[in-house]
């Protein structure tokens, strides 16, 4: 796979913007404050006018990394789960970058983490998580992005990331492994279960591992948690995600939509006439 799409990024890189450090996050108003039941999407028709093409990810000849690359340049924002993760025998530590993260339930509080290839080819990070069933996930605000990306360097192995990147490791309560004292929010994690992939393409062929975790203690910056520690400001944790390829993603604006209620959208609905049973064509 071709991670930089340009021949000299430096070049490129010089040739954009200044990093607009004064854009902060803020709130505004949906495309469409007015919208009621039945209007449907708020482009005037615009997204109908086009027709889909139908992808088949087994279609012969197809090779697997045109999937990677669809998925990741289709499924964005993805957050990022910044992994920092021990040794059994405590002899070594890793920390690296994963955009296959995502929360699953609160009750426990479960995550999942996603890694390339199968157990026979087991990074570091997976290695260790294996072995010591336990890891942090911290998650990549834009003061540190520059040092978190540097994490997925090849380096050979033995090579601190740690000691490359100029972070800094701090201590948790409940697993051994060290947080990332950079970061606004972090989940001291225990390993669950996992579950290995193989490939439908080259039967036998293990292509990746998902790794169920359970957190068991959030760390939360103290400017960016509220009194009853329930929330995080997003304009203190200035997350990235991941989109395609080697881009990342700001977050630098938000709108607030209301879950409806039946009892006070129903009148409208009614009036509309659009209160109709399920149809099979649906």
């Amino acid at each position: 796979i071709k991670r930089n799409p340009h021949g000299d990024f430096k070049t490129v890189e010089a040739s954009r913007p200044a990093f607009h450090q004064s854009q902060n996050f803020a709130y505004s108003q949906t495309k469409n404050p007015s919208w009621q039941p039945g209007d449907g999407a708020n482009d005037g028709g615009e997204s109908l006018k086009h027709e889909h093409i139908d992808i088949d990810p087994y279609e012969n000849g197809r090779p697997a990394t045109f999937n990677y690359k669809l998925m990741i340049s289709a499924i964005i924002p993805r957050p990022v789960g910044f992994l920092s993760t021990r040794s059994g025998d405590g002899a070594s530590t890793n920390l690296a970058p994963f955009s296959y993260t995502q929360m699953m339930n609160h009750d426990p509080p479960i995550f999942v983490v996603g890694f390339a290839g199968g157990f026979d080819k087991a990074k570091d990070s997976l290695r260790n998580l294996v072995e010591s069933k336990e890891c942090t996930i911290n998650i990549i605000s834009e003061h540190y992005l520059e040092a978190a990306n540097a994490t997925s360097v090849n380096a050979p192995y033995g090579i601190s990331e740690w000691a490359l990147t100029g972070l800094t490791p701090a201590p948790c309560k409940d697993v051994k492994c060290s947080r990332v004292k950079e970061a606004v929010f972090s989940v001291e994690g225990k390993l669950l279960d996992t579950k290995e992939w193989e490939s439908r393409g080259t039967p036998g062929k293990k292509t990746g591992v998902m790794a169920i975790i359970e957190g068991v203690r959030f760390w939360a910056r103290e400017d960016a948690i509220n009194g009853d520690r329930n929330l995080i400001d997003p304009a203190v944790l200035r997350p990235v995600s991941r989109l395609g390829g080697i881009t990342y993603g700001r977050l630098l604006d938000g709108v607030e939509l209301p879950r409806p209620d039946w009892d006070e959208l129903r009148p409208e609905a009614e009036k509309r006439g659009l209160v109709k049973p399920k149809r099979d064509e649906q």
